[in-house]
């Protein structure tokens, strides 16, 4: 029979508990294999009293994200313990996805377009299908897809790897497609997928090794300052085991270990959140396993210290504490903000990128000319274009013009260099506004601005947030003074060719709120980089500024004088990005 979502509407909005045993399976797709999936231990199962409230429906979690109530529905996904089998989930994963998705082209039939290009036909083929190279063979979870539900899993992995050739290692990308199409049809799982993949506010889904390296050092960073006790434990039992090789695999303990029944819950809340909310139960995992570790002899120092990690899968197939407890503890740790996720991920990615670049024999990279990205063929080309609308380039041979330009591309973020750069604004065409500037510039990310002087000094900021950041405000309704990330960098390329990146790659240590004022603006000034001074600081005529040293980028001040009449701003964009 064919699987319609609507079909299972009606029931989705009136279901309000634990259903009867032989509605069990309603929930679930035809391609899975229902015998396989068992029901709670009786611990896990929730107390009825009689005095719960009822679960929430589809409709009204549907109206407040229409509404873009984004706190809200996130407030009722934590709390609301719909049933394994509850048909919700037909309905109210595809739309948390339908949020994160950026290409708006795909429309009905584009799924099955694409498939036809990839296969030649729509007919399901009864031949096993070579899967991507991203994906990792040894984590092809299928839970409990059938045999034909797992050639469709194959088959969208295919199509997504073909429609996004950026992706060269996922491999947590095919158990998220395995747990979509339990509760959904193949095309539905197909535009799932490409929202996470295609996400530009969140992340869900890592796409490359490097991004795999740094999340799971980033859980391994973070567990060190929120599961202390935990972590000396595991060093005090294993000396002679690095803690790193536990962390590689932090999350399998979520996605290979964990029942089904706390893997579907924690889907709920991730589908919305991104990534953070595997941060969370990972840290909770290693707190539970480390109490279970002192007062469980399974467990003991003995049975465990040849293999942390394997023991944690295990420990997770067994894992003491429901779906409802298990989230509520993970939703309960306090200190954990997106913000604090962001600096540490950013922080262990620019390390990686600097390590990286000293091992292959550049012994300068923080402040002075970089070889960790050396133009390609690609990037000459854009170089160039950007060299035709580059006023700065006035009294400079156009040999030395593309030499700067060349240095100024090896100090931008490796991914950025792909995109072709595109002149947004520049005082010489659209005049010396700041109102001006926001309304050409205010949307774009990244950008890059370029100042020349009127004493030809030439240097500038690599601004990695929207401008348009300036407006955002916190949960007290506040404004926020200052935006940005650790990608942001200043550079000086005339007189002098200098970078100077965020101070917070050169170390783990804390460095206090002045070492990440990275952007600040309103309608009357523009600032990049502030802790016991302004690095560049523009007023709202675009006409006159001031540059100092700051903590946030440790930098002398920008040119000799402190303060500067601008003769030129230019500010690029990227297409594409």
């Amino acid at each position: 029979m064919p699987y319609h979502r609507a079909d299972t509407s009606a029931q989705a909005d009136k279901l309000s508990g634990i259903v009867e045993e032989s509605d069990l399976y309603e929930g679930f797709a035809p391609h899975v294999e229902t015998s396989e999936i068992k029901t709670l231990d009786f611990y896990n199962l929730p107390k009825q009293t009689g005095k719960e409230p009822a679960l929430r429906s589809f409709t009204e979690i549907q109206q407040l994200l229409q509404q873009n109530k984004k706190r809200d529905v996130k407030n009722i996904l934590r709390e609301n313990s719909w049933p394994i089998n509850s048909p919700i989930r037909s309905q109210l994963w595809p739309a948390l996805c339908a949020q994160h998705l950026t290409k708006q082209n795909m429309l009905d039939g584009f799924y099955w377009e694409m498939v036809h290009q990839v296969f030649g036909t729509t007919e399901l083929s009864e031949k096993p299908i070579m899967l991507p190279a991203f994906v990792d063979a040894t984590h092809c979870l299928p839970y409990h897809l059938t045999s034909t539900g797992r050639a469709v899993a194959d088959r969208i992995v295919n199509v997504l790897g073909y429609d996004c050739p950026d992706i060269t290692y996922s491999p947590v990308l095919y158990p998220i497609t395995s747990l979509l199409l339990h509760f959904m049809s193949e095309e539905e799982a197909y535009l799932c997928l490409a929202g996470l993949v295609g996400s530009k506010e969140k992340t869900f889904i890592n796409q490359t090794k490097l991004q795999h390296e740094v999340t799971w050092k980033t859980v391994m960073q973070i567990a060190k300052k929120h599961t202390k006790s935990a972590i000396a434990y595991f060093q005090r039992i294993c000396p002679g085991q690095k803690l790193e090789r536990v962390f590689m695999d932090w999350c399998w303990w979520i996605l290979a270990g964990l029942p089904f029944q706390h893997l579907v819950r924690i889907m709920d809340c991730y589908f919305h959140e991104g990534i953070k909310v595997l941060y969370r139960v990972a840290l909770v995992i290693l707190n539970l396993f480390h109490k279970e570790c002192q007062s469980n002899n399974e467990w003991s120092p003995d049975n465990i210290k040849n293999d942390i990690g394997n023991a944690l899968i295990k420990f997770c197939k067994k894992i003491p504490v429901s779906p409802a407890k298990l989230l509520h503890a993970a939703f309960s740790i306090r200190g954990l903000s997106t913000q604090y996720i962001s600096r540490i991920f950013i922080k262990t990615e620019m390390l990686l990128k600097s390590r990286s670049a000293l091992n292959s024999g550049s012994k300068q990279l923080i402040k002075s000319r970089s070889s960790d990205n050396l133009p390609t063929s690609q990037s000459q080309v854009n170089i160039q274009m950007m060299s035709h609308t580059l006023t700065i380039r006035e009294k400079l041979h156009s040999e030395s013009c593309r030499n700067l330009l060349f240095t100024l591309w090896s100090w931008l973020p490796v991914r950025i260099t792909m995109y072709q750069p595109v002149l947004l604004y520049t005082t010489e065409e659209h005049g010396c506004s700041l109102t001006t500037f926001y309304v050409r510039v205010e949307q774009h990310e990244p950008t890059l601005l370029m100042i020349k002087t009127c004493n030809n000094e030439v240097f500038g900021a690599y601004c990695s947030s929207r401008w348009l950041e300036r407006n955002v405000k916190d949960d007290k309704g506040q404004r926020q003074a200052y935006f940005g990330t650790g990608e942001t960098f200043l550079f000086s390329l005339y007189p002098e060719r200098a970078k100077y990146p965020w101070v917070g790659i050169e170390g783990d240590r804390d460095l206090g709120h002045s070492s990440e004022l990275f952007m600040a603006a309103d309608s009357k000034m523009i600032t990049i980089g502030g802790g016991e001074g302004q690095a560049i600081w523009m007023d709202e005529n675009i006409r006159f500024g001031k540059t100092d040293a700051c903590k946030t980028f440790n930098n002398p001040p920008l040119c000799p004088s402190g303060d500067f009449e601008i003769r030129v701003l230019e500010v690029y964009g990227f297409v594409g990005v």
